[in-house]
């Protein structure tokens, strides 16, 4: 930075103002790609615009007049204008980078506020640069900025108060004529489909389906459009305009097959759910919601991807399984309708039964054609999600076949995850069917048991000592520990999973852990009389993952408290 410094200074003088400007911001584009953000923040952007403001620009972001008198005294045809633009662009995504380096999570709520002064001024600048068509460039990219602050903070549950950048961005995007063109319609769609989303994010679906449909006019007026200037559409063009059809119409089934279903409050509703077995031999399709599919979407890559997104909920954790909400007899059986479609795609069946397309091998695919090894996974974690066991056991067999087929990190992560779900699955519910696991150094075998008789359940309960951890839970910490530590290729699982596992195990901890504590003098003796040392093994697994993981990033507390707790007992057994 220094070094730095002293070359702006010394050469200055030396250098014309417009090439020393030019090559000033250059250097702060290089640094941003090496992610040197703080270093071109301060010395190249800010330094740009110390020229017209020396204090903060957070204080005239409301100010149109003012930003141009600030920023353009001589209009925007002047010279040096482009350059001012990008300046502040780069500005803002630079501090953003800054924000995220230092609190990844945006937990501080002086780090969201800042990353809605960036917001501000992003739309300050756009706002201000669009009536300039030679300035498209920089619009179009002041949207692909907004929208990845904005996926960001939906992330963390900010959606409300993006939607109106998200809104700008799309309008934007409309008002620029050199950015109505069918090159830039992709990037138009993903706006809308994040407009709806945020809708839906906030329990207004209504308005979510509405703008979906807006977005759905607004492509079918520039497929119009494009069909009266152009005499033959090319394939690139037609697959275009497929794609950004088809985000729009996943979104509007997202509500329409859960309202096609509701009835009435003054009409009786039927108290049994619909018996899907019966269905299951039946020709596609099988369902009203399956019958709504196939009006909707052609293939069966298009309808699975409507069954994620219908039964996606921002609002769930899949370690949090829990039943539907509403608790409506309409809306569990179009979500158990939706894992039914979506379990006879995923298995291939769907594909035989539809007779305008030939059965492939196999369905799902890491390629573009068929299902995606990624949507695949995220269909058994909803299946988990929303306690649909029948469902969660069958596709889970399936997916893994194809995950350990496949040597890319993505997918050994998927496995990681599918692997964690597995054993969480008999903790959570302990008594009912579930998948055992069986961990050796060089393999790992999963098999699919029930629970035994009553006898052996008893005999079972009986022979763990109540002190004593379960065999699973030790198998969970072991397989979490694994999939922290011994990666080959630095990958872990999921961290919404990763964090939930370990809350889970250091609750379990706790009271296995309080007993030991209470055991007084006789400290050492009690946990070798009740093999208490493998509550200790589990408290040292946790303590571990969390250091060589990212949680501490998101819960400050139960890292503290899990290595207090660790250092009391190993103490407490030095003493003793």
């Amino acid at each position: 930075a220094n070094a730095l410094f002293n070359i702006w200074i010394k050469y200055k003088p030396r250098l014309p103002e417009w090439y020393y400007n030019e090559k000033l911001l250059k250097i702060g584009d290089s640094l941003a790609q090496i992610k040197e953000y703080k270093l071109a923040l301060l010395q190249c952007y800010g330094r740009y615009l110390q020229q017209f403001v020396s204090g903060s620009l957070d204080d005239i972001v409301d100010d149109v007049h003012q930003f141009k008198t600030t920023f353009f005294p001589n209009g925007f045809r002047d010279k040096n204008a482009a350059l001012t633009f990008h300046a502040l662009q780069e500005r803002n995504i630079c501090i953003y980078q800054v924000v995220c380096s230092s609190d990844r999570n945006l937990q501080n709520q002086e780090s969201l506020q800042t990353c809605f002064n960036i917001l501000s001024l992003l739309r300050l600048t756009m706002q201000v640069a669009l009536p300039q068509e030679n300035l498209c460039w920089l619009v179009y990219n002041g949207t692909i900025h907004i929208y990845t602050i904005c996926r960001h903070l939906m992330m963390i549950g900010q959606s409300a108060k993006v939607l109106e950048y998200l809104l700008w961005a799309s309008i934007c995007m409309e008002s620029s004529i050199p950015l109505l063109s069918v090159r830039y319609l992709p990037w138009r769609a993903t706006l809308y489909a994040a407009v709806s989303q945020c809708y839906f994010d906030c329990q207004a679906s209504v308005h979510g389906e509405v703008f979906a449909r807006r977005g759905l006019i607004k492509i079918d007026e520039l497929k119009q459009l494009e069909n009266t200037s152009s005499s033959s559409e090319n394939s690139e063009t037609k697959k275009i305009f497929r794609e950004a059809t088809l985000k729009m119409s996943v979104l509007i089934f997202k509500r329409a097959v859960y309202e096609s279903r509701r009835k009435p409050k003054t009409q009786v509703r039927p108290k049994l759910r619909v018996s899907l077995k019966e269905a299951q031999n039946l020709p596609w399709p099988r369902t009203a919601t399956e019958q709504l599919l196939t009006e909707m979407f052609d293939g069966v890559a298009a309808q699975f991807l409507a069954i994620l997104e219908a039964l996606s909920d921002s609002n769930r954790r899949v370690l949090h399984p829990a039943p539907p909400v509403p608790d409506e007899v309409e809306i569990h059986n179009v979500i158990s309708e939706l894992f039914f479609a979506g379990l006879e795609i995923l298995s291939g069946n769907s594909i035989k039964k539809q007779e305008e397309l030939r059965p492939p091998i196999f369905v799902i695919t890491a390629g573009e054609k068929g299902i995606s090894g990624d949507a695949a996974v995220k269909f058994v974690k909803l299946a988990f999600s929303y306690e649909e066991w029948d469902v969660f056991d069958s596709a889970i067999e399936v997916v893994v076949s194809f995950l350990q087929t496949q040597d890319d990190p993505t997918f050994k992560k998927a496995e990681m995850e599918l692997k964690l779900l597995t054993l969480m699955r008999p903790l959570l519910y302990p008594g009912k069917l579930k998948h055992s696991v069986s961990i050796t150094e060089n393999d790992t075998k999963e098999t699919c048991i029930s629970q035994g008789s009553e006898k052996k359940q008893t005999f079972r309960k009986g022979s763990l000592k109540h002190e004593e951890p379960s065999h699973d839970l030790i198998v969970l910490a072991t397989t979490v520990f694994s999939c922290v530590s011994t990666s080959k290729q630095n990958i872990q699982p999921d961290e919404e999973i990763l964090v939930d596992v370990i809350k889970f195990l250091w609750q379990k901890c706790k009271t296995g852990l309080h007993r030991i504590q209470m055991s007084g003098s006789d400290y050492l003796k009690y946990i070798h009389k009740y093999k208490a040392y493998q509550w200790i093994h589990i408290l040292w697994i946790i303590n571990e993952v969390i250091q060589k993981s990212s949680i501490a990033d998101t819960n400050a507390v139960m890292p503290a408290e899990v290595t207090l707790c660790l250092t009391a007992v190993l103490e407490n057994i030095a003493d003793s």
